[in-house]
């Protein structure tokens, strides 16, 4: 299967648009989806400090025979992290559980405002950058909001921003935020959750058929089309393949009207204002 297409980072990192998310994956069955991926023709992996999966993500990758240079790894840390010299502590935890020797993009998983240490985690990420310990600044489930304080107390702007996002939460503020800031959208939980509500949904279905793909791969696709990047998470070699498998084919500005149109707002986001680790 050929690599996902890529787009590139604003300190210069090429980000394939379909990585596999690894929560909540834990140990060996980490490991074997992660070597299942890289073999599949992944090139980006993403894993947490919260995940507790690190040390399988990174065997899964040695299991792989994929050379590290190749693959992108993307991890976050939580809020006990968030001063300068505490993001160099997590990112050397990181680099340990993993056994690599630097990270492509570490992120600040929650803003977690009421603790209010998210600009000098942000800070933290801007000096590992510098040194060359990882190679973008990335932050997670922040709002624009969060964003802009970041910018104006320290003239920085992430790379890119990882939200909860898919067609049932469009995200069309953070969406539109990013773009004029430059910052890459980054979608977890793509296709809606564990749940199989946005792949039976009958929009979704109908436009499979139309196109005899999956009603996943069609939710993919979307993304895709959208210039967004998806992490969709799975164990299962199969679903795995299916997921990578959405460049063969092109949704129609109709078609992506209709799936447009499912957006229902901010209903079943996790909010970061009350809400993180």
């Amino acid at each position: 299967m050929p690599l996902a297409p890529t787009v590139p980072l604003r300190n210069g990192l090429a980000m394939p648009v379909i990585g596999l998310g690894t929560w909540p994956l834990r140990g060996a069955e980490a490991a074997a989806a992660v070597r299942t991926a890289l073999e599949t023709g992944y090139r980006l992996v993403d894993t947490a400090e919260n995940y507790r999966n690190e040390d399988g993500v990174g065997q899964g990758l040695r299991d792989s025979g994929v050379p590290r240079e190749e693959v992108v790894i993307t991890t976050k840390f939580n809020r006990e992290w968030h001063s300068v010299d505490g993001v160099r502590q997590a990112w050397r935890a990181s680099i340990e559980r993993l056994g690599v020797e630097h990270l492509d993009v570490l992120m600040v998983h929650w803003p977690n405002p009421g603790q209010d240490r998210y600009v000098e985690a942000v800070r933290g990420l801007a000096a590992l950058l510098e040194d060359g310990s990882i190679r973008a600044i990335g932050v997670s489930n922040f709002s624009p909001a969060h964003l802009l304080r970041i910018e104006e107390e320290t003239g920085l702007v992430p790379d890119l921003n990882q939200i909860q996002l898919s067609p049932y939460a469009s995200r069309r503020e953070h969406r539109t935020y990013h773009r004029e800031h430059g910052i890459v959208t980054e979608s977890w939980s793509p296709i809606g959750g564990s749940g199989d509500g946005l792949r039976s949904d009958a929009v979704v279905a109908a436009i499979a058929e139309e196109l005899g793909r999956t009603p996943t791969q069609v939710v993919l696709r979307w993304h895709v089309q959208t210039g967004l990047v998806a992490v969709p998470k799975s164990g299962n070699p199969g679903r795995i393949a299916e997921n990578l498998d959405v460049f063969g084919f092109e949704l129609t500005p109709e078609q992506l009207d209709r799936i447009d149109a499912l957006d229902r707002g901010e209903v079943g986001v996790a909010d970061p204002e009350s809400f993180g680790h």
